[in-house]
């Protein structure tokens, strides 16, 4: 951030605090100022993955995009230029006054930014951010028009307004906006949003600066500037795997700067004027050249999603222990013989195909956008919709921040054989039919229609919170640190759990030598998942019993399933320990025995 008014790390401006996001600073309020703020990109830090690359122009569509890394601490923050920018927002302010009511009845004055003095002062009191602005899920946000919502639509009075505090938990039923006038109306009636009492969404973007309002048709919703839902970043990610194309590939990736505009032999024979491209591509065809601009502009695996091509790169590591000098510094697998990770005919091993160790792995992760309310949720295959309303971060955006995270991780592969035996169960398809209901009427009020994941998704997801938090306890890493990425492609299914950390280039090595002890972790997951401290509450659970409305969980809660939001892929949704082991009321639908 400019001016020395805070720090952020890299790797939170990508996550947490981006473009468009509200900070609340111990003396200042501000919102992320878009990417025309930050420096410029010759000075920025370029980071290459052409798969993501790929991904993103299909996302996002733009025709070239490129990555940057957010710009490193400066050295001298009061130099300008060096950091990212930030603009103050809210412009309303709350007075500070004290009126010594020993019943807590307090009432203070609300002004806007220019009654204040050149201090930031208001009457020679000092003031703070008032920490209630009205937004709308496309990302937009704005101040609340206090006046009109005190007085009413089509009612102006220019006299002075209060926040009145009656009580002393803060809560919204307390607040009262009131004028000297006499109108007053209470702050919770912001929050009833059937009968619109913030109006229609202004389309304001204060974080790309002056001027950059667009259409709007979303009724305005009160936000607490600090809330967990005034801001969801939008990541796209992708490992970087090992080179597989052919040498048309690579020679068109090594000229991609020139060639990536190129859509058609027209377009192909203006760049092969150049004597550079002619010479490096004299040895191939027009159209094996075209072939392989279209594939990479797909992202480098055709029509496939990212996830199919990680997981071909998964399964096809050769057998053995990582001992061996790594060629390519970014990824470094190799799948254990059986015999040093399965301990005779164990029953709980028998449904896991092999385990692959990632000593080394880069993850690339890249800011597209933002909503604010409710998060745009990838598929299972981890992407968005291309149709998403997402709140840009830039007027024009042409480049995206990203990092890039090393680390290692572990990979178990189910065997396929179990998963379809398992599916043809009659419990399983009763639990999964109930699933279902479950994601249908919790989709029944939402805009956006997403597909059932199924029960491999569910069942491995599951298996992924379970196996991180025992993993946890002997790794060396927190839970919060591991991270998961669960694959049902094309037939296989899978899960991966890795860790990663922008600012190192090596690893602590703890969580890849588990996977020699993966029978151990299955034992004491299983074990924890047997019994919750909240059943036989959580086990029997049903979203639509009482007022639990929890649509998307099975037996499932935060004493046994649910782990950190930054660990999830799926935001927490889709888990059921009833698919993973037996429960009580549900004793036949898991795929692991009773360990």
């Amino acid at each position: 951030m400019s001016r020395g008014h805070g720090q952020l790390r890299q790797s939170q401006v990508i996550t947490t605090y981006g473009p468009g996001a509200l900070l609340d600073l111990p003396e200042h309020a501000a919102i992320v100022a878009g990417l025309e703020t930050w420096p410029y990109t010759g000075s920025l830090e370029e980071i290459v993955d052409e798969r993501l690359t790929g991904l993103l122009r299909a996302v996002t569509g733009v025709a070239s995009p490129r990555m940057y890394a957010p710009p490193p601490e400066p050295p001298d923050p009061w130099s300008p230029g060096q950091g990212i920018g930030a603009w103050s927002f809210p412009e309303w302010f709350v007075v500070q006054d004290d009126d010594g009511d020993p019943e807590r009845q307090r009432s203070r004055r609300l002004v806007h930014r220019l009654a204040l003095d050149e201090r930031r002062r208001f009457d020679s009191k000092a003031v703070v951010p008032t920490r209630f602005v009205r937004a709308c899920p496309r990302g937009h946000v704005d101040d609340l028009d206090w006046s009109g919502f005190a007085h009413g639509r089509g009612e102006r009075c220019r006299r002075q307004l209060w926040l009145d505090e009656r009580g002393t938990t803060g809560d919204l039923a307390e607040l009262v906006v009131r004028c000297e006038c006499g109108k007053s109306r209470r702050l919770y009636e912001a929050t009833e949003l059937e009968r619109r009492p913030l109006g229609y969404c202004r389309g304001k973007r204060p974080w790309l600066g002056l001027d950059t309002d667009e259409d709007c048709d979303q009724p305005s919703r009160l936000l607490i500037r600090t809330a967990s839902n005034a801001y969801f970043a939008q990541v796209l990610s992708a490992l970087s795997l090992p080179d597989r194309g052919s040498a048309v590939e690579q020679a068109v990736r090594e000229l991609w700067d020139d060639l990536a505009i190129v859509d058609d032999s027209d377009d192909l024979q203006f760049i092969k004027k150049k004597p550079k491209i002619t010479e490096r591509l004299s040895a191939f065809s027009d159209d094996e050249v075209l072939t392989a601009i279209a594939r990479l502009k797909r992202g480098g695996t055709g029509d496939r999603p990212v996830k199919v091509a990680e997981l071909e790169a998964l399964l096809a590591a050769p057998e053995g222990y990582g001992d061996d000098v790594p060629v390519d510094p970014n990824f470094h697998a190799r799948r254990l013989p059986d015999i040093s990770w399965r301990h005779g005919e164990s029953r709980l091993s028998s449904g896991v195909e092999s385990v692959v160790q990632l000593h080394r792995l880069r993850e690339v992760q890249a800011l597209i956008g933002f909503t604010r309310f409710e998060a745009a949720m990838r598929d299972i295959h981890g992407e968005y919709d291309t149709d998403v309303e997402r709140a840009d971060i830039a007027v024009e955006p042409l480049w995206f921040p990203a990092v890039e995270n090393r680390g290692e991780g572990v990979f178990v592969h189910l065997s396929q054989a179990a998963v379809r035996a398992w599916l043809r169960r009659a419990p399983v398809a009763q639990r999964l039919d109930r699933l279902l209901a479950q994601h249908n009427a919790w989709q029944q009020d939402r805009r956006r229609q997403r597909p059932f994941p199924g029960g491999p998704y569910i069942l491995l997801h599951t298996l992924a919170h379970l196996l991180i938090q025992s993993m946890s306890m002997r790794c060396g890493y927190p839970a919060s640190s591991i991270r998961e990425r669960v694959y049902v492609e094309d037939g296989h299914h899978g899960l991966l759990l890795y860790t990663g950390t922008p600012d190192a280039e090596g690893t602590l090595g703890g969580l890849v030598q588990q996977a020699r002890h993966i029978e151990n972790h299955l034992a004491n997951a299983l074990e924890m998942a047997l019994l919750c401290s909240n059943d036989p509450i959580c086990a029997q659970h049903a979203a639509g019993d009482g007022m639990e409305q929890r649509f998307l969980h099975g037996a499932a809660c935060h004493g046994c399933a649910l782990i950190a939001e930054t660990s999830c892929e799926m935001r927490n949704d889709y888990l059921d320990r009833a698919l993973v082991v037996p429960v009580l009321g549900v004793p036949d639908a898991a795929f692991f025995p009773v360990p």
